[in-house]
């Protein structure tokens, strides 16, 4: 009995010819002798294998219907018997599902890999504007991550306004972090459901170095047609005052000492514009930085240090707050010029603002830190003025200065080095004074 269950072809076969057979005799016997005690047994005999055979068609129906079952929830370890008919149709189904799941759990996978090592930010939305999927490079890029549509703040209506496709520019501002993205949005329907996929990508590094590349291309204008043309009227000047005899008499003695007068302010202003155009030169010529791994708090240390028999001088408070000890890559040269500068411009809007308010709390601080963004940076801050909110944009725009005898070049230089590393310096707005950041990437 055991292997007619193994062989269920074989026991449907049996089952139909001894129903054929059974119903044959009982239709004999009724014709030969009609009712009996034996032609009532093969009626009940021809019931029993009638049963047999629905029974075993519904066994059959309730298997496939199991195995087609499990096929659809990924289960394979069901299945048909050794010797069953579907057998083989059976496996080619089952490893042609599992190749396919294979297949789409691979590519799945790749595309997922693939979201988290691109720099470029990927959100999908659905509907209702909640987040289905998104990489860390959003996170990176915006400095928060994103659960729903509200978290893009401003650039959330130009995604709830786009219906098809739409490319755009957009700042985005998030505690210290600025930066100008470009913004592309896409809608499509998926599984017959709309999607809406957002990519988000900082341009802020590419329009700064058009930024640079403009200064640098004015610079060599101006070096060319302009510094070229300095050296020699500074040193005719001079020497037309030199060749003034001290005989040289003048109808009004007043004229005489106007013209030296000319001359030596020509040769002075010629000079002036001379050192001007070198520092010009300066700021669009700066040496790669050999970058060496250093720790910050040795860095900041070292500043502090250099600048504190200044500061006690002056009656000013130096803090240092370097707790930080980082390995960062950067020129330390570079860098404490940096910090020298920034140092150096804390000092004197202190002094300043102690002249206009005696009484005014004189402190500058000097610390390390880690921003939201995950970046090192090294922080001067100072209890001073504070920069004017209208000058604010200006600060590092070369030779734009609001000193009586600054240069406007320190704050763009310093930027450019910071630049040059892969980082940043920015302006921090305080309730009091003013903080620069010197940012890593």
């Amino acid at each position: 009995m055991l292997q007619l269950k193994n062989h269920p072809t074989l026991t449907l076969y049996l089952t139909i010819i001894g129903l054929l057979t059974a119903f044959g005799v009982v239709t004999f016997l009724y014709i030969q002798g009609g009712f009996s005690a034996t032609w009532l047994l093969f009626c009940l005999l021809t019931l029993a294998l009638t049963f047999s055979l629905h029974h075993q068609f519904n066994k059959q129906n309730k298997l496939m219907t199991l195995v087609l079952k499990s096929l659809a929830n990924g289960d394979s370890s069901l299945g048909l018997s050794k010797n069953h008919p579907m057998r083989a149709h059976l496996e080619e189904i089952r490893d042609n599902i599992q190749h396919a799941r294979f297949q789409a759990e691979q590519q799945a996978h790749f595309l997922q890999t693939l979201l988290v090592h691109i720099d470029l930010a990927v959100v999908v939305l659905d509907d209702k504007g909640k987040v289905i999927e998104s990489n860390p490079a959003v996170v990176k890029l915006l400095g928060k991550s994103i659960i729903h549509i509200s978290d893009l703040e401003h650039i959330s209506s130009l995604v709830e306004c786009c219906e098809s496709h739409l490319k755009t520019i957009a700042n985005w501002h998030h505690g210290e972090q600025q930066d100008n993205l470009s913004i592309q949005i896409t809608v499509a329907q998926i599984q017959g459901r709309i999607r809406k996929i957002v990519t988000l990508q900082s341009i802020r590094d590419a329009l700064q170095n058009k930024e640079q590349q403009a200064y640098k291309r004015l610079t060599r204008v101006l070096t060319h047609e302009v510094a070229n043309s300095i050296t020699p009227l500074a040193s005719i000047a001079q020497t037309c005052e030199g060749l003034l005899p001290e005989t040289l008499s003048f109808d009004d003695e007043e004229d005489k000492q106007d013209l030296q007068l000319a001359l030596r302010t020509l040769a002075q202003r010629t000079e002036y514009l001379g050192e001007f155009i070198g520092r010009f030169r300066q700021v669009s010529s700066l040496p790669s930085p050999a970058l060496l791994p250093q720790q910050l708090s040795q860095v900041v240390e070292r500043i502090y240090q250099l600048h504190l028999s200044d500061c006690q001088k002056s009656h000013i408070e130096l803090r240092l707050n370097a707790r930080l000890s980082q390995l960062v890559m950067l020129d330390i040269a570079q860098i404490e010029q940096v910090l020298i500068n920034l140092t150096k411009n804390a000092i004197e809007a202190v002094q300043q603002h102690r002249l206009n308010q005696p009484d005014a709390c004189a402190r500058i601080t000097l610390s390390t830190g880690i921003n939201s963004a995950g970046q090192y940076y090294i922080e001067v801050s100072d209890s001073g003025a504070g920069i004017a909110e209208h000058v604010v944009d200006m600060i590092f725009v070369p030779f734009f200065t609001t000193k009586q005898q600054g240069s406007g070049i320190g704050l763009s230089l310093s930027r450019q080095i910071m630049l040059n590393h892969g980082g940043d310096l920015i302006y921090i707005a305080r309730s009091q004074g003013a903080c620069f950041r010197c940012i890593f990437g």
